[in-house]
C-alpha cells in the first residue's frame, strides 16, 4: 500500500470511538493530577493486549463525556505500588513458605488468592490530551482539568489507532501532506515477541527538518548513519509546490555517502541521486571534483584556510602571523598601497618556501633603490617568488646594520618595516631577530597544508558549491583521507561561506531556497561543550540559522562533546543506545528523554531509536527501516 493510501485510510478514525475497545481495557487509574497518572491493572488484562512494556502508550477515556469526548495520552514509565501490596507479598510468602515444608512446588492456590496475587500497578505520565477541536481533533501537551481517577477507563491503542496517535502532528490531526515519508514502525522494547502485532508505520515530515537543528546521538554501530541517510532521503524526495528545491551537503568524514559501501546493498546516496549528486575530495579521484585553492590568486581564501589550520598554534609569533592584515587598502591611499604590496609580496615568498607551486604569475611590488642594488633584484619590474624571498631575506638579515634603515628610522621617525611586515620576514627567514639564528618553525608550519593548494587558475570550490547548493543539488564532501585538523579547515571554510552568502540574501531580501547541511562525527567539528563564542561558525548556524533557511543535521556518540549553543536550538532528535551515565544525564536534561533513560542505557538493538520531532509533541519510540533505493 502507498503512503498517501495508508494515510487515507486512518484519515476517517473516530480517535474517540476508537479508543473504547473492550479487547483493549487494561485497567483502572487510582492516582490522577496534571502530570502523572496511576493504573490499577491485572495479569489477564496485560495478556488480552499483548503486554505492556515500558514506553508504551495508554490511553485514558473519561468515561461520561458526552458531547464533549476527552482522550488522555499516557506513557508506562514502570510499575507504583498498590495499597494492598503488603498484604499480598505477606501473602506470598507464606503461601511459599507453606509448600517447602510439604517439599511441594508452590501450586494450588485458591481462587480468590490467584485473583488477589494478579493485581499490579502502573506509573504513567501525562503526555497530554485530544479534544475535539471546532474543526477536527486537536492535541495539547497538557490536561487543563482532572476529575476523580474513577471516571476513568484505560486502554492500549494499537493497529490504526496506534498509527493515528504516533503520527499525529501539530496543526493537523493526521500526516499525509507532502513531505511525509515513512521512517519505521513502533516499537517499545528490545524484546518483541508481540512484533506482528505491533507492525504500526511511524511516517517523518521532510518540512520538519527544513531550517531546523537535527541531532543523532548513539553508540557506534545502532543505526545514525542509516537514520541520516533516511533523512536526507525523505528530504530529497521532498515535492512541495510551495517549497523550491532543497539544497544538501554531507560532510562525509568516513566516506560512507561518497563511494560504495556495503551498508546500502550496493546503494549508497550517490548512486540513489546520481544526476543530482556532485563529489568533492580533498584528493585527485576518479568521479570527484578536487577541493582546492590556488593560494597565490585567490589571497584571501587561502589565507583564512591557513589561519584555519593553525588556529590551535598559541606561539606568540604564530599568532602575529595569522592577524597579518592583507586586506586591499583603498586605492587613493599610495603609501598604504605600498606597503600593501610588500606584505603580499612576502606572504607569496613564504608560501613557496614552504613548497607552495608558483602558478607561474609574476609579482610586483615597489622597492627601494637602496635595497635593490644591494641584492641585485628590481621587483617593480616583476619577480618569481624566490626571487622575492631572496630580496625580503636580505632585508632582514641586515634589517639591523645596513644604513639604510638606520638613516631612515633616524630621520622619519618611525621604522621603514611596519610591523605585519617584521611578522612575515620572521616567518620567512625563521629567525626572531636580524642575522639572528633560523630558530623558529617558521614556514614550515604551512607544509600540511600544502595538499589544499593548486597551482591551476579555476574558479574558488566553496563558490561551487554553494552554486550547486542554490540550484537544489546533494554535495557530498567526502574528507575521509584527511587528517582532523584537515577536515575542519574545509568545513569550517565551507560553512564560512555558506554562512555569509545566506546572509548577504537575507540582508538584501533576496529569496533563498532551503540548504541543508549534514555532519557525520560531528564531534571532531563541532565546538566543545563549554565553548560558548558565538562568533564560531557552528553556534552561528545553530543560533541564526533558522531565519537565513540553513538546517543542521549532526549525529555523534557523545551528547555532551555538542556545544549547548547548539543543543539548545535542536528542535529533532533521534536517539539510540548510549552507554554512558554521563551521557544520559545529559540527554535527560532535554524534553522528556528521562522517560527513555533506562532503555537507552540497556537497549543495543541497532535503529531502535527514540524520536521527537519538531511536529509532534511526544517522544516516539521507533525502529528505523533500513535506507534503501526505493523509499518505503
Amino acid at each position: 500500500m502507498s503512503i498517501a493510501n495508508a494515510l487515507q485510510e486512518i484519515a476517517t478514525l473516530d480517535l474517540f470511538a476508537e479508543s473504547v475497545r473492550p479487547e483493549a481495557f487494561v485497567g483502572r487509574p487510582f492516582y490522577f493530577d496534571f502530570s502523572r497518572m496511576k493504573v490499577l491493572s491485572n495479569d489477564h488484562w496485560k495478556e488480552k493486549v499483548g503486554g505492556i512494556a515500558a514506553g508504551s502508550f495508554l490511553v485514558a477515556v473519561y468515561d461520561d463525556a458526552g458531547d464533549n469526548p476527552e482522550v488522555v495520552l499516557l506513557r508506562v514509565l514502570g510499575p507504583t505500588g498498590l495499597p494492598t501490596d503488603s498484604d499480598v507479598v505477606a501473602a506470598m510468602v507464606d503461601h511459599y513458605k507453606e509448600n517447602a515444608a510439604l517439599d511441594s512446588s508452590p501450586s494450588g492456590l485458591d481462587s480468590y488468592t490467584r485473583y488477589e496475587f494478579q493485581f499490579s500497578g502502573l506509573d504513567c505520565r501525562v503526555l497530554g490530551s485530544f479534544f475535539r477541536g471546532e474543526e477536527s481533533t486537536e492535541f495539547g501537551a497538557d490536561v487543563d482539568n482532572f476529575y476523580g481517577p474513577n471516571n476513568y477507563s484505560i486502554y492500549r491503542p494499537s493497529g490504526r489507532l496506534l498509527e493515528y496517535i504516533v503520527n499525529f502532528r501539530d496543526g493537523k490531526a493526521i500526516p499525509g501532506g507532502s513531505g511525509d515519508q515513512r521512517i519505521g514502525e513502533v516499537r517499545y522494547a528490545s524484546s518483541r515477541r508481540h512484533r506482528a502485532a505491533e507492525s504500526v508505520p511511524v511516517y517523518v515530515s521532510a518540512l520538519d527538518y527544513l531550517g531546523k537543528r537535527t541531532a543523532l546521538f548513539g553508540m557506534t554501530r545502532t543505526g545514525k548513519s542509516n537514520t541520516l541517510k533516511k533523512v536526507i532521503q525523505a528530504t530529497a524526495d521532498l515535492a512541495d509546490p510551495n517549497v523550491e528545491p532543497v539544497g544538501q551537503i554531507v560532510f562525509d568524514v568516513n566516506g560512507e555517502y561518497a563511494n560504495d559501501n556495503q551498508q546500502d546493498e550496493g546503494t549508497a546516496i550517490y548512486q540513489l541521486y546520481g544526476e543530482h549528486v556532485t563529489r568533492y575530495s580533498i584528493l585527485d579521484k576518479e568521479g570527484f571534483r578536487v577541493m582546492k585553492l590556488n593560494f597565490y590568486r585567490d589571497l584571501l581564501a587561502g589565507f583564512e584556510m591557513l589561519r584555519s589550520s593553525l588556529q590551535t598554534d598559541s606561539t606568540v609569533y604564530t599568532q602575529a602571523f595569522m592577524n597579518v592584515d592583507l586586506e586591499e587598502p583603498a586605492p587613493d591611499d599610495r603609501s598604504a598601497t605600498t606597503r600593501h604590496g610588500r606584505r603580499v609580496a612576502c606572504y607569496k615568498a613564504i608560501l613557496f618556501e614552504a613548497g607552495f607551486p608558483p602558478s607561474g604569475q609574476s609579482i610586483f611590488f615597489q622597492g627601494r633603490r637602496e635595497i635593490n642594488d644591494a641584492v641585485g633584484i628590481d621587483p617593480s619590474g616583476g619577480v618569481t617568488p624566490e626571487q622575492a624571498g631572496t630580496w625580503f631575506k636580505w632585508v632582514w638579515e641586515n634589517y639591523a646594520t645596513d644604513p639604510f634603515f638606520t638613516n631612515y628610522r633616524n630621520n622619519n621617525g618611525r621604522e621603514w618595516a611596519e610591523e605585519d611586515l617584521v611578522t612575515l620576514m620572521r616567518f620567512l627567514t625563521r629567525k626572531p631577530q636580524p642575522g639572528g639564528q633560523a630558530s623558529y618553525a617558521g614556514f614550515r608550519k604551512l607544509i600540511p597544508s600544502r595538499q589544499l593548494h593548486t597551482n591551476t587558475v579555476q574558479e574558488p570550490f566553496e563558490d561551487e558549491v554553494v552554486g550547486l547548493l542554490r540550484d537544489g543539488k546533494i554535495v557530498i564532501i567526502d574528507l575521509s583521507q584527511g587528517d582532523p585538523t584537515i577536515q575542519r579547515v574545509y568545513a569550517d571554510r565551507l560553512c564560512a561561506s555558506i554562512f555569509k552568502e545566506a546572509m548577504g540574501r537575507f540582508i538584501q531580501n533576496q529569496e533563498a531556497n532551503y540548504i541543508q547541511l549534514y555532519f557525520e562525527e560531528a564531534h571532531n567539528l563541532f565546538p566543545k561543550k563549554n565553548e560558548s563564542d558565538l562568533t564560531l561558525i557552528y553556534n552561528r548556524i545553530a543560533k541564526e540559522g533558522a531565519k537565513l533557511r540553513l538546517g543542521l543535521i549532526y549525529a555523534t556518540q557523545e551528547v555532551s562533546s555538542i556545544s549547548s549553543n547548539v543543543l539548545k536550538n535542536t528542535q529533532n532528535w533521534f536517539v539510540s543506545h548510549l552507554n554512558n551515565q554521563d551521557e544520559l544525564r545529559e540527554i535527560a536534561k532535554y524534553y522528556d528523554f528521562e522517560d527513555f533513560v533506562e532503555s537507552l542505557r540497556r537497549a543495543t538493538d541497532k535503529g531502535f531509536i527514540r524520536m521527537k520531532t519538531y511536529s509532534n509533541a511526544f517522544i516516539v519510540p521507533v525502529q528505523i527501516d533500513r535506507f534503501s533505493a526505493v523509499p518505503s
